[in-house]
């Protein structure tokens, strides 16, 4: 992601805000200005009732710290980067050239494919030194203190990277780990300044599809014989009008084993070549069976199985402005122009947030996308409160419920098998954001093991939510009213057919709430003239959708009131009872809430249950509140259900976790996804989060790990009707 150090001088007074007032009154003119104490020069633009904050000078520079007032030494930061900043376009740049200068021959060397090359995240004490002592603002409290003057390194640990690396030539994956000295923005006649670590060849996996395979997959599949000629059967010479998406293999049989990398594409087609917004997905074409082998680029296997017409051209099924579809786009509609003429209440600083007592820190991986890192509330006389170590969304599962082919193997793991966070947009191609806005850069290895960044691809800004508290008291006929208003940092990513936001939300009040908003185009199914289908929603002549589900894994390293390298966090189950008929309840109108502590992992796989108003707490097991209450964050479920498959059902192989909504697992480094870090094609069943929980490791005064799986059942909730043709509004699921 881009930038580093910095100090949001536009949230403050002075020359600051008198420039951004500027910038308001004169729309579409730039102001330039440079940030007080060296956090580099940021244009500042208003237009529309907008405003952008960028970073478009150089990180600030290492400072030479003085003594805190309470005598507690601040070392020389020897650092640009905090250890949990992403990597930067030249530290992945010296990485992949570290790694391939280790290549044993030029065979190898030319062979590489880099998948995926990511910051190696230190351990929690090392986060916490650089808190305390290097990076600001600095927290000396987060460490213990001992007799006399705390003892602090002169530098923190080299920051390292992480790097899965497939070898095309030989089918392998290579996990290999690589320390980075001090990288500036370019390294002098080219020669690198990386270490290799550790290279660890993983057997039998297949590590995430990459957009180059992607490209690759529909060329080899486009100049196929036997395709072309099924095509013109179905009435299409101009190859240039066909789609072909390529799809993880998942895995049923041997045949689909990681011994070769495999795609099994799906296949559509537009109607007119110059029509860049037509909506190819809405001509689906159905029977032709293709497997695609991906290391040499080959169709291994070819059937056109059944003939199904293509769906009839319509031009209503297009996502262009109304009147090209025989329409109207609505007129009616006022502008809304959301202005903060003083600038924004937030405070950034790298990647370092504050605002409204909150603050943490941004992060962001090719497989996750946004992280959120340190989260903590600043509590008056109590400080620094801890609440989370890290935040993400790591996994989300498509099933499908159509068994017909090709849809019954439509199950895709979009972190795993694609990356939700190489799938990002650039917000400069339009944003859902309003308001006064920072943007952060997300920087990327593509498969050739060059950098691409992703410009505006975080968005932070302010939203106003409504009433936060309102009374009135009717005696007097006085009212008081706070608005609410919330903190969003988001990212919105497309796979294939679908768009998926993901926004963390900071509240007034010290909610913190995950959201993901679904939209983008549906995966269709062409029908036979006059056929209907049981497992779907006819939504258009010869079109169907097929129903299916998508599930999101939520992973939450809790901290509650928790300094580092402490565990006094344990989970609470509280579930509402209805007090038995007696001398208790006379009036049969009596219930109460009932806690049940977790007390290990095995206990702790649960399911959602609306009927007793089930929540779960991270209590810290000894601090209080002002009433003597142990303090605590309560985890609130939104709508949610479990999978609608049979226990035997095949993706269910590879996606255990989704049989309970939560699951609890002590904090272990190497324990982040519930599928296991390869489930492409993975065929073993002892992997990942179901797993690890059958050692049933003891839950309390732990390091507690939280993860939530929660799911829109789509037909029902997509509310797929013929009016909406293709195109899916958006929905949103809550945490």
């Amino acid at each position: 992601m881009a930038s580093a150090q910095e100090k949001a001088a536009l949230c403050c007074g002075g020359p600051a805000r008198d420039a951004l007032r500027a910038a308001i009154a004169a729309p579409g003119k730039a102001v330039s200005m440079s940030a007080a104490g060296g956090g580099g020069e940021r244009v500042v633009s208003a237009a529309g009732g907008g405003a952008v904050m960028d970073d478009i000078g150089s990180a600030a520079q290492p400072t030479t710290a003085k003594a805190s007032s309470k005598g507690i030494p601040i070392m020389t930061r020897a650092q640009r980067f905090h250890p949990l900043d992403p990597l930067s376009a030249a530290e992945i740049a010296v990485a992949v050239a570290t790694v391939r200068a280790a290549g044993k021959s030029p065979e190898e060397r030319d062979s590489m494919r880099f998948v995926e090359a990511v910051l190696l995240e230190p351990e929690k004490n090392v986060v916490a030194l650089a808190d305390a002592y290097f990076f600001p603002p600095f927290q000396p409290s987060l460490l213990p203190r001992t007799k006399g003057s705390a003892v602090i390194p002169s530098r923190l640990p080299p920051r390292r990277a992480k790097l899965v690396v497939y070898n095309r030539h030989s089918n392998e994956t290579t996990i290999w780990i690589v320390e980075l000295s001090e990288v500036h923005a370019a390294t002098r006649g080219g020669h690198h300044r990386g270490k290799v670590i550790s290279s660890e060849v993983v057997p039998d996996v297949q590590p995430a599809m990459d957009a180059m395979e992607y490209a690759e997959c529909e060329a080899t599949v486009k100049n196929y014989p036997p395709f072309v000629e099924a095509m013109k059967k179905r009435g299409v010479d101009d190859m240039e009008l066909v789609m072909v998406d390529a799809w993880c293999a998942g895995y049923y049989s041997d045949a689909d084993a990681p011994s070769r990398r495999l795609a099994r594409p799906l296949i559509f087609c537009r109607t007119e070549s110059d029509s860049p917004m037509e909506n190819g997905y809405a001509r689906p074409v159905e029977g032709i069976h293709v497997v695609v082998d991906m290391q040499n680029n080959i169709v291994i296997e070819f059937e056109d199985r059944k003939f199904v017409p293509l769906p009839p051209p319509d031009h209503l099924r297009n996502y262009t402005p109304g009147e090209t579809r025989g329409g109207v786009d609505r007129s009616d509609v006022k502008p809304l122009i959301i202005n903060q003429p003083e600038g924004p209440s937030f405070r950034i600083n790298g990647y370092f947030v504050e605002w409204q007592k909150w603050n943490f820190r941004i992060g962001f991986t090719p497989k996750e996308g946004l992280v959120i890192y340190s989260v903590a509330y600043v509590d008056g006389s109590r400080g620094r409160r801890p609440i989370a170590h890290r935040l993400s969304f790591v996994e989300m599962v498509v099933p499908y419920g159509d068994p017909s082919e090709p849809h019954y193997r439509k199950n895709a793991f979009d972190a795993g098998e694609d990356g939700l966070g190489k799938n990002a947009h650039s917000l400069k191609k339009g944003c859902d954001c309003l308001g006064y806005i920072k943007y952060f850069d997300a920087h990327f290895t593509n498969f050739t093991g060059h950098v691409e960044t992703i410009e505006n691809c975080v968005c932070l800004h302010e939203e106003d939510h409504g009433i936060l508290w309102k009374h009135q008291d009717w005696r007097t006929g006085l009212a008081e009213v706070r608005r609410s208003r919330r903190l969003t940092v988001s990212f919105i990513c497309t796979v294939a057919n679908y768009e998926y936001g993901f926004y963390w939300h900071f509240y007034q009040d010290g909610k913190i709430e995950a959201e993901v908003k679904l939209t983008g185009i549906l995966s269709l199914g062409a029908l036979m003239p006059g056929e209907s289908r049981k497992y779907g929603t006819t939504i258009a002549p010869s079109l169907y959708a097929p129903v299916h589900q998508h599930f999101f894994v939520a992973r939450m390293d809790m901290a509650v009131d928790c300094k580092p390298n402490e565990a006094h966090n344990q989970v609470v189950e509280v579930n509402v009872k209805v007090e038995s008929a007696g001398t208790n309840n006379v009036h049969n109108n009596a219930f109460y809430a009932e806690e049940k502590i977790l007390k290990s992992e095995l206990q702790a796989m649960r399911d959602c249950d609306p009927s007793s108003a089930r929540h779960w707490i991270v209590r810290n097991t000894r601090a209080v509140n002002r009433t003597g209450q142990p303090t605590g964050f309560r985890l609130v479920p939104g709508s949610n259900c479990l999978p609608f498959a049979l226990p035997e059902a095949k993706f269910l192989r590879r996606a255990g976790f989704l049989k309970h909504n939560l699951w609890v697992t002590p904090y272990k480094s190497d324990e982040k996804f519930p599928g296991g870090e390869f489930p492409n094609q993975n065929p073993r069943l002892h992997e990942g989060l179901a797993t690890w929980v059958k050692k049933d490791r003891p839950l309390e005064e732990t390091d507690i790990v939280l993860w939530y799986t929660f799911a829109l059942h789509a037909d029902i909730q997509h509310c797929f009707f013929s009016l909406q043709f293709m195109i899916l509004t958006t929905e949103i699921l809550h945490l």
